[in-house]
């Protein structure tokens, strides 16, 4: 299916209000990764444009209107925010898709939805910010002030960036803080182009900023940037330690969510034909370039090989195709460095020990593409390479289990901590486990769901902090303690 549409524009910097060049004049091309071709060219931003974003984004913190505007008038314009990409769904999800490979589907039925949800949930806490008065003595006025950080500096990944923008940017415009994205270098136009809408909805110049450009420049240079007062990443556990060590020169407030390696748990007494659903979604949606994806699928014995017989045959059956068709489910991996990272492990996998149940190699669509199989592996052990480590794309390791302390013991036998499934008709058992299951979202008889009311974020390896919810307004705020005497 020919993509038959007017060619994308080049992309800019978005900079206090507009869109501008790099300073250097540099450039680098964005390649669709279904057809291997290019997009078009993106500004390149190094260290001279984040200082640039980072002095336009302080002086709007400090001078600008945004943090003093009335808190409904900030709620207005991120609502409008909301709205516009809405309007301009149809654009957004096909750069998204041009960009990242992902099918349409996904980017214009799901994702579309959840960066407008964003906007729209969180322009509801700019009203709602409130302090505390605390009765510390009769002959005083004492009370709390929740007030906004400053500037934000946002690193977002290439699976989800269209969504990455709202869970990162609404909550901390939302309660006034200043922001500057930098999105991946493989997926920027969809940040680019909610950066411009921003701009139309009302954002005052430097409240939002957008910089595409390579992590180990533009990315560092807004880690080490002391105009900064808070960076929030979403990314590999690596970079995460990175930033981390750097951020700790300037004091910088840091949030972090990092890789999963998630066990999808099913137990004996499940609705198996919904939790074969959910296990396939777990692991299949977003080609698993998922950080929450359920990657290790934990099956009771007793049911393992009929549960197994029905994962395989419902894989077998996804194939990869052209993402701009509205009928494709698996789309291509975004890179060909990606792709054969995947590759890699599939064959690290078999060498251990694992039977390839299903896929397991590149299928290319029309003769191009970094398109992979659905791929299943059996008789993994939880110690496995396979089962360890992030492996990021669409491949499962099936592992078996002998009752719920097994399972658990399983389950948290790992480095990582982000996100579980549990699948069971047993309410007891349910709760129980996940009670037991260090991660920091737990999925009962569903998976992979997630709402701009709910937090989202990792114990251990995966990170600290949270997106979504109320907790992630508390990211973008800190507290002010008030003493008044009063005689």
């Amino acid at each position: 299916m020919a993509d038959t549409l007017a060619p994308v524009k080049p992309a800019k910097l978005i900079i206090n209000g507009e869109a501008v060049d790099a300073v250097s004049g540099e450039t680098f091309t964005t390649f669709n990764p279904a057809t291997e071709e290019p997009i078009c060219a993106v500004a390149k931003a190094g260290p001279e444009d984040v200082d640039r974003a980072v002095k336009a984004a302080r002086a709007a913190f400090e001078t600008g209107p945004w943090p003093r505007m009335r808190p409904a008038e900030r709620q207005r314009i991120l609502w409008k925010l909301g709205d516009l990409v809405l309007e301009h769904a149809d654009e957004i999800a096909r750069l998204e898709t041009l960009d990242n490979g992902k099918p349409i589907f996904e980017s214009r039925q799901i994702d579309i939805h959840t960066v407008a949800g964003c906007f729209h949930y969180f322009s509801g806490w700019a009203t709602k910010l409130t302090g505390d008065t605390i009765p510390v003595n009769p002959a005083w006025f004492t009370y709390t002030v929740r007030e906004p950080l400053g500037v934000v500096g946002a690193i977002i990944p290439w699976n989800f960036p269209m969504i990455m923008v709202g869970w990162k940017a609404a909550p901390a415009l939302a309660v006034g803080n200043c922001v500057i994205v930098k999105p991946a270098a493989e997926t920027p136009l969809s940040a680019v182009r909610i950066g411009e809408l921003a701009l139309e909805a009302g954002l005052p110049p430097g409240v939002l900023n957008i910089l595409p450009g390579p992590g180990s420049t533009a990315g560092a240079a807004l880690v080490r940037h002391p105009g900064v007062d808070k960076i929030t990443f979403t990314g590999s556990t690596e970079v995460g330690k990175q930033i981390m060590r750097e951020a700790a020169s300037s004091v910088k407030k840091v949030t972090l969510e990092l890789g999963g390696k998630s066990p999808n748990i099913v137990f004996a007494d499940a609705d198996l034909e919904a939790a074969v659903r959910g296990a396939y979604n777990g692991i299949f949606y977003g080609k698993g370039e998922v950080c929450a994806a359920g990657s290790r699928l934990l099956v009771e014995k007793s049911v393992h090989d009929e549960f197994l017989a029905k994962l395989v045959e419902r894989a077998r059956r996804l194939q990869p195709a052209d993402p701009l068709d509205p009928k494709t489910r698996l789309g291509s991996l975004v890179n060909e460095t990606q792709m054969k990272k995947v590759l890699g492990y599939v064959e690290v996998g078999v060498g251990e020990g694992a039977k390839l149940a299903a896929g397991g190699s590149r299928q290319p669509v029309n003769g191009k593409g970094w398109f992979i199989q659905a791929t299943v592996l059996s008789g993994v052990d939880n110690r496995m390479r396979v089962a360890q480590e992030e492996i990021f794309g669409p491949v499962l390791s099936v592992i078996p289990f002998e009752d719920a302390d097994d399972a658990v013991a399983k389950a948290n036998d790992i480095f990582y901590g982000l996100a579980a499934g549990v699948w069971t008709r047993d309410v007891k058992k349910a709760h129980a486990v996940s009670r037991r299951l260090a991660a920091g979202t737990v999925w009962i008889n569903m998976y992979n769901f997630y709402d701009p009311g709910m937090p989202f974020g990792g114990f251990k390896g995966s990170g600290f902090g949270r997106d979504l919810g109320a907790e992630s307004v508390r990211e973008y705020t800190q507290v002010k303690s008030v003493w008044m005497n009063m005689e």
